[in-house]
């Protein structure tokens, strides 16, 4: 759309007024968005109200850029979403492979567990899928380097 999306404050919870402002999506679009998407799961309290996390606002945010961006359907962000999670999954179990670098192989087995689908929400994969292995791979090296 034509506006950057605020930056994400850090907070452990988000009403669902707050995630509707961060995300430029309203209120009712989400709640729908959650019986389409069974990733959205947000902790439902007293009254029955929405509190959203983190991980879930970067999940909106990549939901809705796939749908009001990038054009797809329902369906189709559901089944991105899903390749994303499938490719991350292989992603880690790769990590464990050898490297045959010094300390590399290690560092990244150590944090393989941090990483998943939303660190990497706003990089574009759609373009060509025999690069996004190993761009993925790269990224997941160079985020481990810098968090050590």
């Amino acid at each position: 759309m034509d506006s950057p999306l605020p930056s994400i404050p850090a907070k452990r919870y988000f009403t669902i007024g707050e995630v509707g402002e961060l995300c430029g999506v309203k209120p009712h679009v989400l709640r729908y968005w959650e019986q389409e998407f069974t990733q959205l799961r947000p902790v439902k309290r007293r009254g029955n109200r929405r509190y959203y996390q983190h991980h879930e606002v970067l999940m909106i945010r990549r939901i809705r850029d796939l749908l009001y961006d990038q054009g797809f359907t329902i369906s189709g962000a559901r089944n991105r979403l899903q390749e994303l999670v499938h490719g991350d999954r292989s992603l880690n179990r790769g990590l464990n492979e050898p490297s045959g670098l010094d300390g590399e192989s290690t560092a990244l087995n150590e944090h393989a567990g941090e990483f998943s689908v939303f660190a990497l929400a706003d990089v574009d994969f759609s373009s060509d899928n025999s690069h996004d292995t190993s761009l993925q791979k790269e990224l997941v090296a160079i985020r481990a380097l810098l968090t050590i």
